[in-house]
Protein backbone atom coordinates (compact mmCIF):
# COMPACT_ATOMS: atom_id res chain seq x y z
CA UNK A 1 0.00 0.00 0.00
CA UNK A 2 2.96 2.07 0.55
CA UNK A 3 4.79 1.89 -2.67
CA UNK A 4 2.27 0.83 -5.49
CA UNK A 5 1.84 4.64 -7.10
CA UNK A 6 4.48 7.48 -5.77
CA UNK A 7 3.98 9.46 -8.37
CA UNK A 8 0.12 9.28 -7.97
CA UNK A 9 0.75 10.18 -4.37
CA UNK A 10 2.92 12.99 -4.66
CA UNK A 11 2.23 15.62 -1.88
CA UNK A 12 4.47 18.46 -1.39
CA UNK A 13 7.75 16.87 -2.58
CA UNK A 14 10.23 19.56 -1.82
CA UNK A 15 12.55 20.80 -4.72
CA UNK A 16 14.26 24.16 -5.23
CA UNK A 17 14.47 26.21 -7.84
CA UNK A 18 17.07 29.30 -8.31
CA UNK A 19 16.90 31.89 -10.88
CA UNK A 20 19.97 32.82 -10.86
CA UNK A 21 19.52 35.00 -14.27
CA UNK A 22 20.91 38.62 -14.16
CA UNK A 23 20.40 39.78 -18.16
CA UNK A 24 17.62 42.74 -18.75
CA UNK A 25 14.27 41.84 -20.02
CA UNK A 26 13.76 41.22 -23.80
CA UNK A 27 12.06 43.67 -25.76
CA UNK A 28 8.31 44.21 -24.68
CA UNK A 29 8.69 41.80 -21.84
CA UNK A 30 8.47 43.31 -17.81
CA UNK A 31 11.04 40.86 -16.69
CA UNK A 32 13.58 38.57 -17.63
CA UNK A 33 13.06 35.01 -18.86
CA UNK A 34 14.62 33.62 -15.50
CA UNK A 35 11.71 35.43 -13.44
CA UNK A 36 9.16 34.30 -16.08
CA UNK A 37 9.82 30.36 -15.58
CA UNK A 38 10.42 30.63 -12.46
CA UNK A 39 6.79 31.58 -12.02
CA UNK A 40 5.73 29.54 -14.46
CA UNK A 41 7.46 26.35 -12.92
CA UNK A 42 6.16 27.20 -9.40
CA UNK A 43 2.57 28.06 -10.77
CA UNK A 44 2.31 24.92 -13.05
CA UNK A 45 1.61 20.43 -12.04
CA UNK A 46 -0.58 19.73 -9.65
CA UNK A 47 -1.75 21.23 -6.96
CA UNK A 48 -0.08 19.99 -3.73
CA UNK A 49 2.50 17.99 -5.57
CA UNK A 50 5.64 19.62 -5.26
CA UNK A 51 6.27 22.04 -3.08
CA UNK A 52 8.79 24.53 -4.73
CA UNK A 53 10.91 27.00 -2.87
CA UNK A 54 12.42 29.67 -4.63
CA UNK A 55 16.07 30.33 -3.14
CA UNK A 56 19.50 31.30 -4.43
CA UNK A 57 22.35 29.15 -5.04
CA UNK A 58 23.66 29.04 -1.60
CA UNK A 59 20.72 28.53 0.10
CA UNK A 60 20.07 25.45 -2.43
CA UNK A 61 23.78 24.07 -1.78
CA UNK A 62 22.88 23.98 1.97
CA UNK A 63 18.92 22.46 1.38
CA UNK A 64 20.90 19.60 -0.62
CA UNK A 65 23.49 19.65 1.84
CA UNK A 66 21.41 18.97 5.17
CA UNK A 67 18.63 16.57 2.96
CA UNK A 68 15.97 19.31 3.05
CA UNK A 69 15.16 18.96 -0.78
CA UNK A 70 14.77 15.81 -3.11
CA UNK A 71 16.75 18.10 -6.04
CA UNK A 72 17.03 21.78 -7.13
CA UNK A 73 16.34 23.43 -10.71
CA UNK A 74 18.71 26.08 -11.58
CA UNK A 75 18.66 28.76 -14.08
CA UNK A 76 22.29 30.65 -15.00
CA UNK A 77 22.84 34.03 -14.74
CA UNK A 78 23.54 34.38 -18.49
CA UNK A 79 20.08 32.65 -19.30
CA UNK A 80 18.33 35.87 -21.15
CA UNK A 81 21.24 36.40 -22.48
CA UNK A 82 22.08 33.35 -24.07
CA UNK A 83 18.02 32.96 -25.27
CA UNK A 84 18.30 36.08 -27.27
CA UNK A 85 21.35 35.52 -28.90
CA UNK A 86 20.07 32.21 -30.85
CA UNK A 87 18.09 34.34 -33.28
CA UNK A 88 21.30 36.18 -33.94
CA UNK A 89 24.47 35.10 -35.93
CA UNK A 90 26.69 35.30 -32.56
CA UNK A 91 25.13 32.45 -31.42
CA UNK A 92 27.26 29.88 -29.91
CA UNK A 93 25.42 27.30 -27.87
CA UNK A 94 22.13 26.68 -26.85
CA UNK A 95 21.49 27.98 -23.01
CA UNK A 96 21.47 25.40 -20.20
CA UNK A 97 19.13 24.78 -17.46
CA UNK A 98 20.86 22.63 -14.83
CA UNK A 99 18.69 19.42 -12.55
CA UNK A 100 20.67 18.70 -9.59
CA UNK A 101 19.74 15.39 -7.52
CA UNK A 102 19.82 14.44 -3.85
CA UNK A 103 21.25 10.68 -4.05
CA UNK A 104 21.65 10.67 -0.01
CA UNK A 105 17.60 10.91 0.04
CA UNK A 106 17.37 7.94 -1.86
CA UNK A 107 17.83 6.66 -5.27
CA UNK A 108 13.72 6.69 -6.00
CA UNK A 109 13.33 10.00 -4.07
CA UNK A 110 16.04 11.61 -6.12
CA UNK A 111 14.71 10.40 -9.57
CA UNK A 112 11.13 11.38 -8.92
CA UNK A 113 12.78 14.83 -8.11
CA UNK A 114 15.00 14.90 -10.77
CA UNK A 115 12.10 13.57 -13.12
CA UNK A 116 10.12 16.49 -11.91
CA UNK A 117 12.65 18.92 -12.73
CA UNK A 118 13.85 17.74 -16.48
CA UNK A 119 9.72 17.91 -17.06
CA UNK A 120 9.74 21.71 -16.32
CA UNK A 121 12.35 22.20 -18.05
CA UNK A 122 11.62 20.64 -21.11
CA UNK A 123 8.25 22.23 -20.62
CA UNK A 124 10.50 25.78 -20.35
CA UNK A 125 12.27 24.94 -23.59
CA UNK A 126 8.88 24.44 -25.61
CA UNK A 127 7.84 27.98 -24.06
CA UNK A 128 10.77 29.52 -25.35
CA UNK A 129 10.87 28.09 -28.47
CA UNK A 130 7.40 28.83 -29.45
CA UNK A 131 8.44 32.48 -28.50
CA UNK A 132 11.63 32.70 -30.61
CA UNK A 133 9.97 30.68 -33.54
CA UNK A 134 6.82 33.60 -34.04
CA UNK A 135 9.68 36.00 -34.08
CA UNK A 136 10.20 38.02 -37.19
CA UNK A 137 14.30 36.70 -37.20
CA UNK A 138 12.71 33.12 -37.05
CA UNK A 139 10.91 34.14 -40.60
CA UNK A 140 14.32 34.23 -42.28
CA UNK A 141 16.53 31.57 -40.59
CA UNK A 142 17.36 28.39 -42.15
CA UNK A 143 15.49 25.20 -41.00
CA UNK A 144 18.35 24.25 -38.63
CA UNK A 145 18.23 27.60 -37.32
CA UNK A 146 14.72 27.18 -37.01
CA UNK A 147 14.82 23.83 -36.02
CA UNK A 148 17.26 24.96 -33.06
CA UNK A 149 14.79 27.91 -32.21
CA UNK A 150 11.87 25.30 -31.51
CA UNK A 151 13.86 23.10 -28.97
CA UNK A 152 15.92 26.04 -27.41
CA UNK A 153 17.04 24.75 -24.07
CA UNK A 154 19.58 22.21 -23.04
CA UNK A 155 19.50 20.30 -19.66
CA UNK A 156 21.95 19.16 -17.81
CA UNK A 157 21.50 16.61 -14.50
CA UNK A 158 24.43 16.78 -12.14
CA UNK A 159 24.75 15.68 -8.26
CA UNK A 160 23.88 18.37 -5.96
CA UNK A 161 25.11 16.77 -3.03
CA UNK A 162 27.25 14.05 -3.96
CA UNK A 163 27.78 10.57 -1.40
CA UNK A 164 30.40 7.53 -1.58
CA UNK A 165 30.15 5.13 -3.87
CA UNK A 166 29.29 2.00 -1.39
CA UNK A 167 26.12 3.64 -0.33
CA UNK A 168 23.62 0.98 -2.25
CA UNK A 169 22.97 4.65 -4.47
CA UNK A 170 21.28 6.48 -0.71
CA UNK A 171 19.97 2.77 0.47
CA UNK A 172 22.40 1.79 2.57
CA UNK A 173 20.95 3.89 5.85
CA UNK A 174 17.95 2.09 5.28
CA UNK A 175 19.35 -1.50 5.24
CA UNK A 176 21.82 -0.29 8.20
CA UNK A 177 18.72 1.18 10.13
CA UNK A 178 16.20 -2.16 9.59
CA UNK A 179 19.57 -4.35 10.82
CA UNK A 180 19.25 -2.25 14.24
CA UNK A 181 15.78 -2.80 14.20
CA UNK A 182 15.56 -6.25 13.46
CA UNK A 183 18.75 -6.29 16.18
CA UNK A 184 16.64 -4.84 18.80
CA UNK A 185 13.79 -7.28 18.02
CA UNK A 186 14.63 -10.10 17.41
CA UNK A 187 17.18 -9.69 20.77
CA UNK A 188 14.20 -8.54 22.69
CA UNK A 189 12.19 -11.30 21.91
CA UNK A 190 14.75 -13.78 22.77
CA UNK A 191 15.31 -12.48 26.31
CA UNK A 192 11.68 -12.84 26.54
CA UNK A 193 11.06 -15.96 25.80
CA UNK A 194 14.53 -17.18 27.46
CA UNK A 195 13.80 -15.21 30.70
CA UNK A 196 10.30 -16.57 31.09
CA UNK A 197 11.79 -20.66 30.69
CA UNK A 198 14.41 -19.67 33.02
CA UNK A 199 11.94 -18.71 35.65
CA UNK A 200 9.50 -21.62 34.99
CA UNK A 201 6.87 -19.32 33.10
CA UNK A 202 7.52 -21.11 30.00
CA UNK A 203 8.04 -24.64 28.14
CA UNK A 204 11.75 -25.22 26.83
CA UNK A 205 10.72 -27.19 23.47
CA UNK A 206 13.88 -28.13 21.31
CA UNK A 207 13.03 -30.45 18.30
CA UNK A 208 10.79 -33.92 19.97
CA UNK A 209 12.77 -32.99 23.75
CA UNK A 210 10.55 -30.60 26.17
CA UNK A 211 11.09 -29.42 29.43
CA UNK A 212 9.90 -27.60 32.28
CA UNK A 213 11.87 -25.86 34.97
CA UNK A 214 10.48 -25.30 38.41
CA UNK A 215 8.74 -22.03 38.42
CA UNK A 216 10.68 -19.35 40.50
CA UNK A 217 8.14 -16.90 42.59
CA UNK A 218 9.14 -13.38 41.10
CA UNK A 219 6.72 -10.38 40.37
CA UNK A 220 5.97 -9.00 36.99
CA UNK A 221 8.16 -5.92 37.95
CA UNK A 222 11.23 -7.39 38.92
CA UNK A 223 10.99 -9.39 35.71
CA UNK A 224 10.73 -6.49 33.30
CA UNK A 225 13.53 -5.58 35.23
CA UNK A 226 16.15 -8.19 34.34
CA UNK A 227 14.29 -8.68 30.87
CA UNK A 228 15.08 -4.76 30.30
CA UNK A 229 18.96 -4.75 32.12
CA UNK A 230 19.87 -8.03 29.75
CA UNK A 231 18.67 -6.25 27.09
CA UNK A 232 20.81 -3.03 27.52
CA UNK A 233 23.85 -5.40 27.88
CA UNK A 234 23.21 -7.74 24.66
CA UNK A 235 22.82 -4.46 22.77
CA UNK A 236 26.22 -3.65 23.49
CA UNK A 237 27.18 -7.38 20.98
CA UNK A 238 24.52 -6.85 18.48
CA UNK A 239 25.42 -3.01 17.40
CA UNK A 240 29.30 -3.82 17.48
CA UNK A 241 28.51 -6.79 15.53
CA UNK A 242 25.99 -5.12 12.99
CA UNK A 243 28.81 -2.03 12.59
CA UNK A 244 31.67 -5.03 11.72
CA UNK A 245 29.54 -6.40 9.45
CA UNK A 246 28.33 -3.97 7.46
CA UNK A 247 31.71 -1.29 7.51
CA UNK A 248 33.87 -3.76 7.92
CA UNK A 249 33.55 -6.74 6.20
CA UNK A 250 31.52 -5.44 3.26
CA UNK A 251 32.98 -1.98 3.12
CA UNK A 252 30.37 0.27 3.41
CA UNK A 253 30.80 4.28 3.20
CA UNK A 254 30.60 5.37 7.05
CA UNK A 255 32.27 8.45 9.09
CA UNK A 256 31.51 9.43 12.72
CA UNK A 257 32.26 6.10 13.66
CA UNK A 258 32.07 6.94 17.17
CA UNK A 259 29.23 9.07 16.98
CA UNK A 260 27.30 5.79 14.56
CA UNK A 261 28.25 3.22 17.28
CA UNK A 262 26.38 5.74 20.45
CA UNK A 263 23.47 6.02 17.97
CA UNK A 264 23.28 2.82 16.64
CA UNK A 265 23.50 1.24 20.51
CA UNK A 266 20.97 3.91 21.52
CA UNK A 267 18.41 3.02 18.34
CA UNK A 268 18.93 -0.44 18.84
CA UNK A 269 18.18 -0.38 23.05
CA UNK A 270 15.17 1.94 22.11
CA UNK A 271 13.84 -0.97 20.39
CA UNK A 272 14.76 -3.49 22.43
CA UNK A 273 12.77 -2.06 25.60
CA UNK A 274 9.82 -1.15 23.07
CA UNK A 275 9.74 -5.29 22.69
CA UNK A 276 10.17 -5.63 26.09
CA UNK A 277 7.60 -3.07 27.51
CA UNK A 278 4.69 -4.71 24.52
CA UNK A 279 5.80 -7.90 25.92
CA UNK A 280 5.28 -7.58 29.49
CA UNK A 281 1.90 -5.35 28.79
CA UNK A 282 0.39 -8.08 26.28
CA UNK A 283 1.99 -11.08 27.13
CA UNK A 284 2.34 -13.96 24.45
CA UNK A 285 0.05 -11.39 21.97
CA UNK A 286 2.86 -8.92 22.80
CA UNK A 287 5.48 -10.61 20.28
CA UNK A 288 2.36 -9.82 17.25
CA UNK A 289 1.62 -6.72 18.69
CA UNK A 290 5.73 -5.74 18.75
CA UNK A 291 6.14 -7.09 14.77
CA UNK A 292 3.36 -4.45 13.87
CA UNK A 293 4.91 -1.52 15.37
CA UNK A 294 8.45 -2.23 14.86
CA UNK A 295 8.42 -4.05 11.88
CA UNK A 296 5.75 -4.06 9.40
CA UNK A 297 4.09 -0.25 10.01
CA UNK A 298 7.34 0.72 10.15
CA UNK A 299 9.07 -0.44 6.74
CA UNK A 300 6.58 1.45 4.16
CA UNK A 301 6.01 4.65 6.91
CA UNK A 302 10.18 5.09 6.97
CA UNK A 303 10.56 7.32 4.37
CA UNK A 304 13.72 5.69 4.05
CA UNK A 305 13.18 3.69 0.39
CA UNK A 306 10.54 5.82 -0.84
CA UNK A 307 9.67 9.43 -0.02
CA UNK A 308 6.55 10.15 3.07
CA UNK A 309 5.78 12.57 0.55
CA UNK A 310 4.87 9.97 -2.01
CA UNK A 311 3.39 7.77 0.06
CA UNK A 312 -0.83 7.67 1.19
CA UNK A 313 -1.71 10.01 3.78
CA UNK A 314 -1.99 7.06 6.69
CA UNK A 315 1.59 6.23 6.35
CA UNK A 316 2.77 9.88 6.71
CA UNK A 317 0.69 10.02 9.49
CA UNK A 318 2.63 6.91 10.72
CA UNK A 319 5.75 8.34 10.07
CA UNK A 320 5.21 11.02 12.80
CA UNK A 321 5.82 9.25 15.59
CA UNK A 322 6.76 5.28 14.24
CA UNK A 323 10.21 4.37 15.24
CA UNK A 324 12.06 3.14 11.70
CA UNK A 325 11.59 6.57 10.41
CA UNK A 326 13.36 8.56 13.44
CA UNK A 327 16.13 6.01 13.17
CA UNK A 328 16.59 5.84 9.56
CA UNK A 329 16.62 9.85 9.33
CA UNK A 330 19.52 9.71 12.33
CA UNK A 331 21.90 7.22 10.30
CA UNK A 332 21.31 9.02 6.76
CA UNK A 333 22.54 12.22 8.80
CA UNK A 334 25.47 10.61 9.83
CA UNK A 335 26.45 8.65 6.75
CA UNK A 336 25.29 11.47 4.41
CA UNK A 337 25.01 14.40 5.44
CA UNK A 338 28.32 15.45 7.94
CA UNK A 339 25.78 14.40 11.19
CA UNK A 340 24.24 17.78 10.86
CA UNK A 341 21.49 18.24 13.39
CA UNK A 342 19.32 20.13 11.07
CA UNK A 343 19.59 16.80 8.89
CA UNK A 344 17.84 14.67 11.02
CA UNK A 345 20.11 13.94 13.93
CA UNK A 346 18.49 15.83 16.25
CA UNK A 347 15.05 14.95 15.96
CA UNK A 348 16.02 11.05 16.02
CA UNK A 349 17.96 11.92 19.41
CA UNK A 350 14.79 13.61 20.57
CA UNK A 351 12.55 10.58 19.30
CA UNK A 352 14.92 8.11 20.32
CA UNK A 353 14.86 9.91 24.08
CA UNK A 354 11.03 9.88 24.13
CA UNK A 355 11.12 5.97 23.35
CA UNK A 356 13.09 5.29 26.62
CA UNK A 357 10.65 7.06 28.24
CA UNK A 358 7.16 6.02 26.27
CA UNK A 359 8.97 2.25 26.92
CA UNK A 360 9.79 2.47 30.58
CA UNK A 361 6.30 4.28 31.60
CA UNK A 362 4.22 2.22 29.93
CA UNK A 363 6.05 -0.91 30.91
CA UNK A 364 6.75 -0.83 34.61
CA UNK A 365 2.95 1.08 34.67
CA UNK A 366 1.54 -2.18 33.83
CA UNK A 367 3.62 -4.75 35.81
CA UNK A 368 3.04 -2.35 38.85
CA UNK A 369 -0.89 -2.47 37.86
CA UNK A 370 -0.95 -6.55 37.31
CA UNK A 371 1.15 -7.06 40.30
CA UNK A 372 -1.08 -4.83 43.00
CA UNK A 373 -4.35 -6.70 41.33
CA UNK A 374 -2.61 -9.73 42.15
CA UNK A 375 -2.67 -11.13 38.71
CA UNK A 376 0.32 -13.73 38.94
CA UNK A 377 1.66 -14.77 35.80
CA UNK A 378 1.25 -18.29 36.82
CA UNK A 379 -1.30 -19.80 38.78
CA UNK A 380 -0.22 -23.45 40.39
CA UNK A 381 -2.70 -25.94 38.96
CA UNK A 382 -2.92 -29.07 40.62
CA UNK A 383 -1.47 -32.45 38.87
CA UNK A 384 -3.72 -34.14 36.31
CA UNK A 385 -4.28 -37.74 37.01
CA UNK A 386 -2.95 -40.38 34.42
CA UNK A 387 -5.89 -41.06 32.13
CA UNK A 388 -6.32 -44.59 31.39
CA UNK A 389 -6.08 -45.10 27.42
CA UNK A 390 -7.93 -48.65 27.59
CA UNK A 391 -11.16 -46.84 28.63
CA UNK A 392 -11.04 -44.12 25.91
Amino acid sequence: GGIVDPNGKLHRLPVAVVDADTGAPLPGQPENLGAQLTRSIVAAGPAGSVDWRRVDQGEAQDLLASGKVYGALVIPADFTASVAALSTPQAKARPTITVLTNPGLGSLGSSIAAQINQNAAHQTSLTIGKQLTASRTAASASPAARLLLADPVAVSTQVGHPIGRHTGLGLSAFYYTLLLVLAGFISGNLIHNGVDTSLGYADSEIGPWHRRRPTVPIGRTQTLVLKMAMTAGISVLTTTMVMVACIAILGMDASHLPLLWVFSYCACLAVGLGVQAINAAFGGLGQLVSMFVFIALALPSSGATVPLEAVPAFYRFLGAFEPMRQLSAGVRAILYFDARADAGLARAWIMIAVGFVVALAFGFAMTRYYDRKGLRRLTPQPAEQPTDAGAL
